[in-house]
């Protein structure tokens, strides 16, 4: 079975690493960033193509995983280079965070092209990608699933079917809100802990037997004391994400407070130029005598 990429960028890359290592040939990548895709493709000994066709000629299965609503629909476009192109009987695996709405639009265009697309929403990280423990939520035909699970199951631990096309989204979206939100809440206690003058390693191992707890203070917790930013998650695409959230409640008129205030710091980071940093250093908004802030938002 011949393997496609679209996006080689933290996460493709290393989901493609990972086929080759289980035995898959993968044929053909593609990015925007022509210089990571010749990169990859000197490693993998795979073309590097120029156009999105080239990737569909040369695949049975193309793994999307680029980041955003506007690069989903620029991939699968109506006319012009296009995943679409001469699609007939082939298989695309959508591992982007975008709109549900999309992945349905894909889904059809794919089905009207003669080819099958499922979203495949990834809830892991860099690590993850590359040794195939990452938690996948798919969403899409349920026989599409079926023939995409020998793939699905070398690239995650846990490979969940939740039902018809935009429903993984959804869950994805939900996912990464109240990791932001999370992740929002731990940098303002360390914040607050820290202008206490609290030692906040102890602070850390309280908050990691009690209520305080949370994943993303096994994660984040000692990067945002020590700030160690490099970037698994930027705080660009968590904006996005709460962003995809918030909207999925206004179309139901529910107010979130929470996945507004965290939406907004994160907007702030990516005004103040640190939008590649990853989520952690949201800290930076929160710890006094950090970055133009200062601690105002304690």
């Amino acid at each position: 079975m011949n393997v496609g990429f679209v996006g080689v960028g933290r996460m493709g890359a290393n989901m493609a690493r990972r086929l080759v290592d289980c035995g898959f040939h993968v044929t053909a990548v593609y990015d925007v960033n022509r210089a990571a895709a010749t990169k990859l493709a000197g490693e993998l000994g795979c073309a590097a193509c120029q156009d999105l066709s080239e990737v569909t000629a040369e695949s049975d299965v193309i793994i999307t995983v680029v980041s955003d609503d506007a690069a989903m629909r620029k991939i699968f476009a109506k006319s012009g280079d296009s995943l679409l192109v001469n699609s007939n009987g082939k298989l695309f695996i959508n591992c982007a965070t975008i709109t549900p709405r999309v992945h349905i639009e894909v889904e059809e265009l794919a089905g009207k092209a003669g080819a099958r697309s499922l979203e495949a929403c990834m809830a892991s990280s860099i690590t993850q990608a590359r040794d195939g423990s990452l938690y996948l939520m798919c969403g899409g035909k349920e026989e599409t699933f079926r023939v995409a699970q020998p793939i699905l199951e070398k690239l995650g631990k846990t490979v969940r079917y939740v039902g018809k096309a935009g429903e993984a989204a959804k869950v994805k979206a939900l996912v990464n809100m109240v990791m932001n939100i999370n992740t929002a809440g731990l940098a303002e206690g360390l914040g607050l802990g820290d202008a206490l003058g609290l030692d906040l390693a102890m602070l850390r191992e309280v908050f990691s037997e009690t209520g305080a707890a949370s994943r993303v203070l096994q994660t984040d917790g000692e990067d945002m004391q020590n700030r160690e930013h490099s970037c698994f998650f930027s705080a660009a695409h968590a904006a996005k994400d709460s962003g995809i959230a918030l909207d999925l409640a206004r179309e139901l008129e529910l107010d979130l407070p929470l996945a507004r205030a965290t939406e907004q710091q994160y907007d702030n980071m990516i005004a103040e130029g640190l939008g590649e940093l990853d989520k952690s250093g949201i800290a930076e908004l929160t710890f006094k005598n950090r970055h133009k802030h200062r601690g105002d938002h304690v």
